[in-house]
């Protein structure tokens, strides 16, 4: 499966903000944003303002580094979202903020989205009881997000069940640490997303 190789402390810098794509380390003095807060490559600080286009390009850039999808997966994302009723760009973010991997990493069951991905494609975690090994799931209402029996020993989740104390998951979640589970309560409204995306400008770069 084809998937970004390179530095993703690069990626950050290239929209500016911080993606939380590396866990702990984005929180911490090392890193890459708050230490060169600028674009990468060499004429990087001496660009032109940006046109109307390049502004929705990288909203839409943004919103596919921090899901980890690649272009390709992104567009279908939007056809689905574009035919559901509704709002598009609301539907397109409550879409991929009901992939698996996704809702592991808001369930505190990872200390990123990288890893959370690379955690379910090995097989740690179960759906209603069913081993689930795709990231792209999209959870529903209802359904039970657990890590497998085989893997809570592992040193690997004992580390970030300790992290996750730390943390609150978003509303339309509920997760029992004690018993590695968490639970879908419901899809995400608009207001339960906290990612910094303005979607109407990846709806706008679409309908061109």
């Amino acid at each position: 499966m084809a998937r970004y190789t390179g530095p993703v402390c690069r990626l950050c810098r290239r929209e500016g903000i911080k993606l939380y794509l590396k866990g702990d380390r984005c929180y911490s003095e090392k890193c890459a944003v708050d230490r060169r807060n600028y674009p990468p490559g060499q004429k990087a600080q001496a660009r032109k303002k940006m046109t109307e286009y390049g502004l929705q390009l990288r909203e839409k850039q943004k919103a596919r580094r921090i899901y980890g999808v690649l272009e390709r997966q992104f567009s279908r994302y939007f056809d689905i979202a574009e035919r559901q009723q509704g709002i598009t760009g609301e539907n397109l973010l409550r879409l991929l903020e009901r992939r698996l991997d996704n809702v592991v990493y808001r369930l505190g069951f990872a200390r990123s989205r990288a890893e959370a991905r690379q955690l379910v494609r090995h097989g740690h975690f179960t759906v209603n009881d069913k081993k689930v090994n795709i990231p792209s799931f999209l959870v529903r209402s209802g359904d039970e997000i657990a890590i497998s029996e085989k893997s809570r020993e592992l040193p690997l989740f004992a580390e970030i069940i300790e992290a996750a104390a730390q943390k609150t998951p978003p509303v339309w979640l509920e997760v029992d640490l004690e018993k590695m589970r968490g639970r879908v309560l419901g899809l995400p409204n608009r207001e339960d997303i906290d990612v910094p995306i303005q979607e109407h400008l990846i709806v706008e770069l679409y309908s061109r």
